[in-house]
């Protein structure tokens, strides 16, 4: 009997060939898997585990072997599996419950860990210290995910990556801390640090429900609607009470309806309907930015056409709080802008979209913006003058004829010194404007937001008496007598006729 289990000793690998008591063999099998173990060929080990496990089922060491081979492969579900099973069957056999104890702290089982801490305690009270980095790492994942929940509760999704950060440190395998990071990394806009954290839980278990709930958040919340969807379906055939998933998908499907519809009616130019289906689908989902930061866009597009241009603004600047890369919501905002004489704010759009995509029409919208603002700045000669833009050479005189008179410091001689400069300054601005509206070279030049000569703007050396004198001396073509005496200006006596 010695010769055979010395033979067994050198190749124990092969029982088919060898005879031997299953107990000495099943011996042998877990001494050849404790060397493959020690040199750390775990793969190699476990099935040496598994065939002392299957000689004798019933020894609590062999699980406990091959459980403690099971953790050093990040195995440790299958790890904690037989654990259980070691202290099944000997109750006392503490290495059975440190090896839980691990494990529930790898997997993030913070009940299972502290259940195997109540038993050790009982049957080493006065050991802890062959479980003191355990007990602190168990310490660690109670606190942070304490502070997680009340975190979540307070959608306050910052601080929760934080905690399951810190909980991960602890136990950097276990899938409920890392699909609860990518939940809440989604919930923040970091949709590739989501998928790629969840991406990873798949590779393994490609049926992981919550994995696959926070792929298909992220398709939801980049605007993604069907696909989402129907990784939502996959989840709830997994698991039929995935409360979340159930959620997000009639969510999902709520939000697609409505912006649906809300189309068709812009399409058919029910615009009142089409407002009152994109505000609806607003509601839905405040998370969703992009699909929100569209729905923003859309409803501006109806407010342009209601003529509601600062309804427009408004939802124009919501989109772009929401993406700040969204070009047809910055040229919709400018173009309300412009509509609405803000063209300082339509430079500052217009600009920012030359700098997005800087091709020639986006160029032309920001001259034009330009010429407007500059325009803008000047003295409007046509308001001056009481006249329309397209007003003719004979309505621009009669105008000028009208209002002068009416200005004309003589006629305000006996007013207060404050009535007197205000009438003086008007009857200087018509004489400014009449003299740029009358010349039909200058007027072009106005008109179309040239420069003209140096001085133009508020002409400094210019004689609003020498325009009313020239006027009405010949260059009017009216008749009768206008005589002021006694004013801020020399007396006129003119005789037409």
């Amino acid at each position: 009997m010695a010769d055979v289990l010395d033979d067994l000793r050198m190749d124990c690998t092969n029982k088919d060939e060898i005879i031997a008591n299953p107990e000495e063999l099943a011996e042998l099998k877990k001494e050849s898997g404790n060397q493959q173990y020690k040199l750390k060929q775990y793969r190699q080990a476990l099935p040496l585990y598994t065939e002392a496990i299957e000689l004798c089922p019933d020894i609590p060491a062999y699980y406990g072997n091959r459980s403690a081979c099971y953790m050093m492969l990040n195995r440790y579900h299958d790890a904690l599996e037989d654990a259980r099973k070691s202290v099944q069957l000997d109750s006392a056999f503490v290495k059975g419950y440190i090896r839980i104890l691990k494990c529930g702290i790898a997997l993030g089982d913070v009940m299972t860990a502290d259940q195997a801490v109540k038993h050790i305690k009982i049957m080493e009270p006065d050991n802890n210290a062959t479980i003191k980095n355990e007990l602190a790492s168990l310490e660690t994942l109670k606190k942070f995910e304490a502070d997680a929940l009340k975190a979540y509760n307070k959608q306050d999704f910052r601080t929760v990556v934080y905690c399951m950060d810190r909980c991960l440190s602890q136990a950097p395998n276990c899938c409920k801390y890392k699909t609860t990071k990518g939940e809440c990394l989604a919930y923040l806009g970091r949709y590739e640090e989501a998928q790629e954290l969840v991406n990873g839980i798949l590779h393994i278990d490609k049926g992981n429900a919550d994995a696959i709930y926070v792929r298909g958040m992220c398709m939801f919340y980049e605007d993604n609607i069907d696909s989402a969807c129907q990784h939502f379906m996959q989840v709830l055939r997994l698991a039929p009470d995935h409360k979340k998933a159930m959620d997000l998908y009639k969510r999902a499907k709520l939000l697609k309806k409505k912006k649906d519809e809300g189309n068709d009616a812009f399409k058919n130019c029910r615009f009142q309907d089409a407002l009152n289906l994109y505000t609806e689908a607003l509601k839905v989902d405040p998370f969703n930015k992009k699909t929100n930061a569209k729905l923003y866009f859309n409803r501006a597009t109806v407010y342009s056409k209601l003529n509601k241009l600062a309804d427009a603004v408004s939802d124009c600047t919501s989109a772009l709080k929401l993406d700040d890369n969204y070009l047809k919501a910055l040229l919709r905002r400018a173009k309300c802008y412009m509509d609405l004489g803000e063209y300082e704010e339509a430079v500052k759009d217009y600009e920012k979209a030359c700098k997005m995509d800087k091709n020639r029409e986006h160029k032309r919208l920001l001259n034009d913006a330009k010429l407007a603002l500059k325009k803008s700045k000047r003295k409007d000669y046509y308001k001056i003058l009481g006249v329309e833009r397209n007003a003719t050479e004979d309505e621009i005189k009669k105008a000028y004829r009208k209002r002068a008179l009416v200005h004309h410091p003589d006629r305000h001689a006996n007013a207060s010194d404050a009535e007197k400069k205000e009438q003086e300054k008007k009857f200087k601005e018509l004489g400014e404007a009449y003299g740029i509206l009358s010349d039909s070279k200058k007027k072009a030049r106005y008109d179309s937001g040239q420069d003209l000569e140096d001085g133009f703007d508020g002409m400094p050396d210019f004689d609003p008496s020498q325009v009313f004198q020239t006027f009405f001396s010949g260059g009017g073509g009216h008749g009768g007598e206008y005589s002021f005496q006694g004013g801020a200006f020399p007396g006129f006596s003119f005789q037409f006729g």
